[in-house]
Parts: C-alpha cells; structure tokens; sequence
C-alpha cells in the first residue's frame, strides 16, 4: 500500500539523518535532545486520544493552553539558571527553596517511573493474546524489579548509552505516524468526513481535568540539570528549543487526530492510539508499540537514576542511590497495583506542579530583587499560582475498564 510506503520512507529518513555523526555531535542538538525526548517521551501516545475524547473540537486549544503552562513554567526555570550563573551567592529563604524544589521533583521522579512503566506494561502486552490490564501490571512490576535489580547490582550507565538512539527512533517513529495522519486526514476532508465532536467536559470539570494533563508537556526542567554538561546560555536555549518542537509537534498531533477520528468509537484506554490507527495503516500500530515501548523504558531508566542521584546529594550521602532505588521500586508497585493509569498520570501532574510552584516562586523573588524586573516578577508568581492550582485542582481523566 503506498501509504504504508510513504510512512515507512518517512521514518527511515529521519532515522537515517538523525544518527548521521555529524547530527548526533551537533553540541545544540545533543543539549535539546534531553529536555525534548522527556517532554514527548511524558505522554505523546495517550495524549491525543485523551484531549479528542475529553474536549472535542476544542481538543487543540487545550493542547495549546497545556504548552503554554508549559512554557510560563520553563520561562521562570530558564531565569533561575541565568540568575544563579549571575549571582551564585543566594539568600538563605532562596537555598532552602530550591532545597524543597529538588527533594519535590525527586518524590516526582518516583511517580513518573511508575506512570512510564504502566504504559510501558500496557503496550507492551496490546497485541498478544496477553492483554489485559493484570498482565499489563504484571509486566509493570517485572520491568521495576529488572530497573531495582540492575541499579543495585550494576549502576544504569550502560542502559543510560541506549538513549541517543531511543530518542532518534521515537522522533523518527512519530514523523511517520504524523505523515500517515496527514493522509488520513486529507482524505477525510476530500470526502467531507471530518470530525468536529461535541466536547464531554467542559466547564470547571473540564479545567480540572487539563490541570491533571501537566506531566504530559513535562520533561523540559531536566535542562536545569545539565550544569556539568553545558554551559548556562546551552542550558537555556535548549530548553526553549525543545518546547518549541514538541509544541509543533503536539499541535500538529493533536489537530490531526481530533478532526480526522470519531473519537467516541474507540474505548479511552492507555493505549487508544493503536487501535486508532489500524484504519490509518497496516504497519502503524506495531510502530507505535516499539516507540512506546523504547521511549517508557528510556525515560524511566533516565528518571530513577535522576531520582538516586538527587536523593543522594540532598541527604548529604545518608541516603544510597541504591536505597532511592528500591524506595521508587516500592511506591511504583504500590500505584501499579492500587491505582489506574490515568490516576498516576494526575498524581505525577501535581508532584510537577509542585516542583514548578516552587521554582516560580525563587524565580519571583530573583526578579523582584531586580529594581528593573517587577513586571516579570508579578508574571513569575502569577506562573506560581497556576502551578498551585494544579496541584489543588487537576484531576484524572475518566478512561475505560
């Protein structure tokens, strides 16, 4: 079928073009390839079915308004890693702030290796006469006690090398479903067979629900963290360039999907999007599971050792990353097994939104302290607010079984 050609040569290409060497050594590539893959690593698969099935036709505005909390949230990151490089000497309530910020994101880290790994169980048993959501758990929990076993024995830094080339299969597995989507949807719209569904939530009930969607534009704080790696300007600019391909991507995703799929014909699950795109190609589902299955299992790899790495320095050393390991191992068999997916994805939203209320608020004070900054100051605390409000009022999406 040429469709599934024209899919296929799309992936292939980008796949090729992005492990040429000269792309993989580019020094701004390699410092946008971190914050990007987090932040479509964090929810690209389930996202699109959520909003369309949620929202409708007004699926893309809240895509928009989730990318612009997004990038509110990563303007006042990006000032506090401008401002430390200015003025490394910080107030005592600033420290201990930041202090707080990192022990909330490595309690976060925790949740989001649980929310990577349900997803990773689930696609990984979709198309076997496996699936259900027991044997979903059930791989889910094999898949942390693999994560504990090797972090205690080995260390990740062998796993932690897979990553380059799990970031440029998933980018290249994305391009090909966004060029299939592309055909699918001007089809439909030759036929006059486009989509413009009414929206289930809407109201205060629909708000809550975009709040507890947070964790899925999330992952563009991990430039905060590349100190060793880059220098501060990289560390920004990485961090806005990556929002603003994964805002073009999830734009294009999302408007695709919404108008071209009665979303009401196919079940809100975790994994949706596979059974959504038999009708767009043959071979586009068993690409969606590897991308999934490569993307859950990176991002997952990558957080636990974030979240050892941080606990151990925060604790001062009395607490191993090898204790951190198994602490996270814990509280992810305790949500795989006594919460439903879409509940994790809403418990993760707040523990970021937690984090990002935090570092809104150094950000604030940082601007006030600038006679010629008031205005970005009061812009940073009302950033603040909102991340509050996420963390009081989002709330999880009502998916099925």
């Amino acid at each position: 079928m040429l469709q599934d050609i024209f899919i296929s040569l799309m992936t292939l290409g980008l796949l090729v073009g992005l492990m040429l060497p000269r792309v993989r050594k580019a020094t701004a590539w390699r410092a946008t390839v971190t914050p990007l893959a987090s932040i479509i690593g964090s929810g690209f698969l389930v996202l699109g079915p959520i909003l369309s099935h949620s929202y409708g036709k007004y699926a893309p505005l809240v895509m928009l308004f989730l990318c612009l909390a997004a990038y509110a949230f990563g303007a006042a990151i990006r000032f506090n890693i401008a401002n430390l490089a200015q003025k490394p000497n910080r107030t005592a309530p600033e420290r201990r702030t930041e202090y707080f910020a990192s022990w909330a994101l490595s309690f976060a880290y925790c949740i989001s290796v649980a929310y990577y790994l349900n997803l990773f169980g689930a696609f990984a048993v979709k198309m076997t006469t496996f699936n259900s959501p027991a044997m979903g758990k059930a791989v889910t929990s094999a898949v942390l006690l693999l994560i504990l076993a090797v972090g205690w024995l080995r260390g990740f830094s062998a796993m932690e090398k897979m990553e380059q080339v799990s970031v440029s299969l998933k980018l290249a597995i994305i391009a090909g479903l966004l060029a299939g989507l592309s055909v699918y949807f001007f089809t439909q719209a030759e036929q006059s067979e486009l989509t413009f569904a009414a929206p289930a939530e809407t109201g205060w009930t629909g708000i809550a629900l975009a709040f507890g969607l947070i964790i899925t534009v999330q992952g563009f704080e991990t430039s905060r963290y590349l100190g060793s790696e880059y220098k501060p300007d990289m560390r920004i600019c990485s961090m806005r360039y990556s929002q603003w391909l994964a805002t073009a991507i999830y734009m294009a995703y999302v408007v695709l999907l919404t108008y071209a799929f009665d979303a009401g014909t196919v079940p809100l699950t975790e994994t949706a999007i596979v059974d959504m795109m038999k009708v767009v190609s043959a071979i586009l589902p068993a690409m969606l599971i590897v991308a999934a299955l490569s993307a859950q299992f990176s991002a997952a790899i990558a957080d636990t050792s974030g979240a050892g790495g941080l606990v151990e320095e925060l604790s001062g050393g009395r607490v191993s990353p090898r204790l951190a390991y198994l602490i996270l191992v814990l509280i992810g068999l305790g949500l795989t097994w006594f919460s439903h997916v879409f509940q994790i994805i809403s418990f993760a939203s707040k523990a970021f939104a937690y984090y990002y209320a935090l570092q809104c608020g150094i950000a604030a004070v940082g601007a006030f302290r600038e006679a010629k900054a008031p205005i970005r100051g009061m812009a940073f605390a009302a950033f603040g607010l909102l991340a509050l409000a996420v963390l009081f009022f989002g709330q999880p999406v009502e998916g099925a079984g």
